[in-house]
């Protein structure tokens, strides 16, 4: 796991949140010694788990909808 001191991890913030992507953690050394893992959070989300939203639709007008675009094709 890569190692870098406050200031560095400052700096260059894009690339320890890269090398923590990648490496699945990076180490961030303060002066005083103490020391903080920083480790990307993986999210097991469905690309199917999708949002609803409120719509006033009712569920035999979206049917009706499916119906007419299958009967075109």
């Amino acid at each position: 796991m890569k190692v870098y001191t406050y200031s560095q991890a400052r700096q260059k913030l894009s690339d320890v949140l890269d090398d923590a992507r990648r490496d699945g953690g990076v180490r961030i050394k303060r002066r005083d010694g103490q020391i903080f893992i920083l480790q990307p959070i993986e999210e097991n989300k469905s690309p199917l788990d999708v949002e609803g939203l409120n719509s006033d639709i009712s569920l035999e007008e979206i049917n009706e909808c499916i119906r007419e675009v299958r009967h075109r094709h």
